[in-house]
């Protein structure tokens, strides 16, 4: 594992905002002391958000973004704006970079305005300060460094003031570490079909591994075609049984009730902290029509198989369990819709991708709007009836003993 093994959703995201040529991408290049973007005189070079995942110290592992800048012109330029508010909602800490032979405009303020309203917080960068005699002035709380990308100078400053945007005081909810005890055993169901990654297992998994050895517990990693066969062969039951989603009503059958079973799924909605309003928006299932629309979204994008959770098996088993018909819509990526008025129910995927930041946007955009909001697995144990039973291993005192 290098150090970029780091996954985005675990990173800092830190996105530099600023007016077309007010030298975002030099400054960027300087912190970062790479290459990261394009740099020209010509503006509006950077025509869609880059991301560099790197190690950035003492911020340690972040996600450096350069946009569009926010005054891009035409209809194309207004696209490209828009690009750059959706980066908003994954931005942990916003740059913005103002050209100091320019000064601040009302523009900036605007967009100090809005990152504000989303409690983003900021750091301004007056740059070129190679071409001015005195430094800028604005009356403002909001932390300010004064650099020149292109001699160097302040950049030192710019990276230990960024380290004091640090969220360090926040405790990450863990997936499982926080349910275990040195030497439990977990059994983790891993089914391996057309729709599993090639040679590898999805982010979950790994880092459900990963907190369990942190933890000293011991995991024991099956495929769902061995897993009975392997349950009956243990002398002493698994603490907990984690199961892909996909093939929870097999594995709840093949599981007595006294051994706690939960899925990946549902693991990661309570480490985006959205477990709560997934349990209770899942309840709409219950009352979908013929026609209603539910949106199924994805927080990553990738080639589609023929045997696809998000496009191909929820829908089959929301149509077999409503039996109605409903009209599904689909979203990937960073393209979640803002106005989700149309749909009765949003299913979104665990967002292991996805930073907290991101999720808890697209959580708050459906409460906004009261539109149910769940996910996958939450969904999936609902629809087979064991979804109690998967929240109640949940519980931190999960020793049956």
């Amino acid at each position: 594992m290098g150090l970029n093994s780091t996954p985005s959703g675990n990173r800092i995201h830190i996105s530099f905002l600023g007016r077309r040529n007010a030298g975002k991408s030099s400054v960027i290049n300087a912190v970062t002391g790479q290459d990261l973007a394009v740099v020209s005189d010509v503006k509006g070079t950077t025509t869609d958000p880059v991301y560099k995942a790197m190690e950035l110290l003492p911020l340690g592992p972040v996600m450096m973004i350069d946009t569009p800048g926010v005054d891009d012109e035409g209809n194309l330029g207004q696209l490209r704006v828009q690009k750059t508010k959706q980066v908003l909602r994954k931005t942990d800490i916003a740059v913005l970079v103002i050209d100091s032979t320019v000064g601040l405009g009302e523009l900036e303020k605007e967009w100090i305005a809005l990152l504000k309203e989303r409690s983003i917080p900021i750091l301004i960068v007056w740059n070129k300060m190679d071409l001015v005699s005195e430094k800028p002035m604005f009356d403002s709380e909001i932390s300010q460094v004064f650099v020149s990308a292109f001699c160097g100078e302040g950049i030192e400053e710019l990276k230990e003031t960024l380290a004091r945007f640090t969220p360090g005081e926040k405790k990450e909810q863990p997936l499982v570490a926080d349910l275990m005890k040195p030497l439990d055993t977990v059994i983790l169901v891993v089914p391996i079909d057309s729709s599993a990654p090639k040679g590898r297992l999805i982010l979950p998994q790994q880092q459900v591994i990963r907190e369990l050895l942190e933890v000293r517990a011991v995991s024991v990693v099956v495929k769902d075609t061995e897993y009975k066969a392997l349950l009956e062969k243990m002398k002493d039951k698994p603490k907990l049984v984690i199961t892909d989603s996909q093939v929870f009503e097999q594995v709840s059958k093949n599981t007595p009730d006294e051994i706690p079973l939960t899925s990946f799924s549902i693991l990661m909605a309570r480490k985006k902290g959205f477990f709560k309003i997934a349990s209770e928006g899942v309840r709409v299932l219950d009352k979908i029509g013929n026609g209603d629309k539910i949106l199924i979204a994805e927080g990553c994008t990738h080639h589609r198989q023929c045997e696809d959770i998000g496009t191909v098996k929820i829908p089959g088993w929301i149509r077999k369990y409503t039996q109605v018909k409903p009209e599904f819509v689909f979203c990937s990526g960073t393209e979640f819709p803002e106005d989700l008025s149309a749909y009765k129910l949003v299913i979104h995927c665990g967002g292991c991708m996805l930073n907290e930041r991101e999720m808890q946007y697209r959580m708050q955009l459906a409460k906004e709007q009261n539109i149910p909001f769940t996910n996958y697995g939450i969904a999936i144990a609902h629809m087979n009836q064991i979804l109690e039973r998967s929240l109640r291993a949940l519980d931190k005192h999960i020793d049956t003993e």
